[in-house]
């Protein structure tokens, strides 16, 4: 409670070593158990979903994955296979929907969960708003982002690897208005086939949306940066099978992950809303729209700068 108190993220290892999810989630146990449903699945070529990506045409384009449902043995057997078939050239799948599915599509694997974490019923004083069910391999990584969510995130096979910067550092993380996009099938014909890497294209929204996003990486620090990038401090932290950590909300977080044996990572993650009314909320957005002015100025700067060389 001390911790949650203070907005900083702390680790409990073996924290959820106890649950039946730990001792019973294996590939077999979640085909057997998901037999027969179908799923949201998240497809891309790189395992890129929700991440900036550039465009010869339009530059800058935030990308949502193709989506659609597949039978869960199929996607389960697609993210083994790119992890362990040398030889496998398809795309990359991610369940990943994030819209509290442990209590919808995988509601048959719910009870082998807690239905809220005590600490953070008593820290947090409510119930989680959304518990998430997420299932992939290395190839799945998500690119620097913050949640508007108090999160605990449970893993349960393989291992996630987070970089994590507190919402201080938004000033170094060049956050712009991108353009959206989406990835789609070249040939809009072969929706109920087998998709192919190359069979993905990244589309333009229509109409045209700006989503606001950081563009620096931390594993990439001298691209895309702002006067301030270079003072960040990346925490990095690895949570192990049946470690639990808790992200507090407004957290900026880059996540990668190894797989288990079986050529797969799996992880259980709770959301609970973030609290409005206190100061946090607000001290955050001044800090965020100050580095926001400073990327502005830079930006005019650079604009005069450029003038004055035309002119000479």
């Amino acid at each position: 409670m001390r911790y949650v108190a203070r907005n900083r993220p702390f680790i409990i290892r073996n924290g959820a070593w106890d649950w039946k999810a730990r001792k019973r989630w294996n590939a077999r146990y979640l085909a057997e158990v998901m037999q027969g449903q179908n799923v949201n699945v998240a497809i891309t070529p790189h395992g890129n979903a929700d991440s900036v990506a550039e465009l010869e045409s339009s530059g800058m384009v935030f990308v949502k994955p193709y989506e659609r449902e597949e039978p869960f043995a199929a996607v389960l057997s697609h993210i083994q296979r790119q992890e362990l078939d040398p030889s496998y050239q398809g795309p990359t799948r991610y369940a990943q929907t994030q819209n509290d599915n442990l209590r919808t599509e995988y509601t048959t694997l719910f009870s082998d969960v807690p239905h809220s974490i005590p600490f953070a019923r008593v820290a947090l004083q409510k119930e989680p708003d959304a518990i998430n069910f997420w299932l992939g391999n290395k190839k799945s990584t998500t690119a620097l982002h913050k949640d508007n969510y108090e999160n605990i995130y449970v893993q349960i096979l393989g291992k996630k690897h987070f970089a994590l910067l507190p919402p201080v550092e938004s000033a170094c993380v060049n956050e712009k208005a991108v353009l959206a996009g989406t990835y789609r099938l070249r040939d809009e014909g072969v929706e109920g086939e087998e998709v192919q890497k190359e069979g993905l294209v990244i589309a333009v929204d229509e109409p045209d949306e700006y989503v606001p996003f950081a563009t620096w990486d931390p594993d990439r620090p001298v691209e895309n940066t702002t006067r301030f990038s270079e003072c960040s401090l990346p925490l990095r932290v690895t949570l192990e099978e049946g470690d639990m950590l808790y992200l507090p909300a407004l957290w900026y977080h880059k996540v990668s992950q190894s797989c288990s044996e079986e050529g797969i990572c799996c992880a259980v993650n709770y959301w609970y809303d973030l609290d409005f009314s206190g100061g946090f909320w607000a001290m955050a957005n001044f800090v965020r729209g100050v580095g926001l002015l400073s990327l502005k100025e830079d930006a005019n700067k650079g604009g005069v700068e450029k003038t004055q060389r035309s002119k000479g």
